[in-house]
């Protein structure tokens, strides 16, 4: 094997992150460690203050590590870039393109073609079930539809990594269990690498590979649960019920 084949695709290495305030200083993250194989799909959980959109932050390159460093393919994270596919739970849809122009955005921006554009765009919107909403805009959308646009908007530049903060928070339940399948059917078939972010912790058992479980003040990690279960999952199976309860556990304790 090589050494690019023995690194880990994601790591995360002795974060901290301190802020000032007129009240003084507050430890928001304090030495988080953990790596992510290429491939895997890892949910990170924890309770209210645990620092989890702080580490989401600082992983994309959206705020800076006050100590420690974060490594994509063995390269430092210094800011936002094409490697990272970012998915939040507020859509931020541009209101005035259609679909097509928005999955085509980060496309657009680096200089691809037209023809190679929308050939891409073509495939994404058939890949999360809108290749029929091309022409639409934002404002004709469910909440459900604006999530999908978002996930083929940040697969189109064909990102290392996919980061997601809470990415199915804002819809309905229903609408939740069949964006977590059509997930797992994207994550399947594309082989991305996913960091995803919840505070649900029956979603983290169905999607992740791992649950990193997050300790409040100051947030850092309690523990790392391998979830070592075929999918797909059913929340009624007594192996997830044990899996939930454990990490529920963690995170109440």
């Amino acid at each position: 094997m090589t050494d690019e084949t023995l690194q880990p695709r994601v790591l995360v290495d002795g974060i901290g992150r301190r802020y000032d305030t007129p009240q003084g200083s507050v430890q928001a993250l304090q030495d988080v460690t953990f790596d992510v194989s290429a491939g895997e799909f890892v949910c990170i959980v924890g309770p209210s203050g645990s620092g989890k959109t702080t580490l989401f932050r600082i992983i994309a390159g959206l705020e800076p590590a006050t100590t420690g460093t974060v490594y994509l393919g063995g390269d430092p994270v210094e800011g936002p870039g094409p490697e990272l596919g970012l998915v939040f739970q507020e859509y931020h849809l541009f209101p005035w393109r259609t679909v097509s122009g928005n999955v085509g955005f980060g496309l657009e921006k680096q200089g691809v073609n037209s023809e190679r554009r929308q050939q891409r765009v073509d495939e994404l919107l058939e890949l999360v079930g809108l290749d029929g909403f091309a022409d639409s805009y934002p404002r004709d959308l469910s909440g459900g539809m604006k999530q999908r646009v978002a996930l083929a908007r940040a697969l189109a530049v064909n990102p290392d990594l996919l980061l997601m903060d809470e990415p199915f928070g804002a819809v309905d339940a229903q609408t939740k269990r069949m964006l977590q399948d059509e997930l797992l059917d994207i994550w399947s078939e594309t082989g991305k690498t996913i960091l995803f972010v919840t505070h649900d912790v029956e979603e983290a058992v169905k999607l992740a590979d791992q649950v990193i479980v997050m300790a409040s003040e100051p947030g850092r990690i309690r523990e790392i649960v391998e979830v070592d279960m075929d999918r797909p999952r059913s929340r009624s199976d007594a192996e997830f019920g044990d899996y939930y309860e454990r990490i529920l556990g963690l995170i109440q304790s």
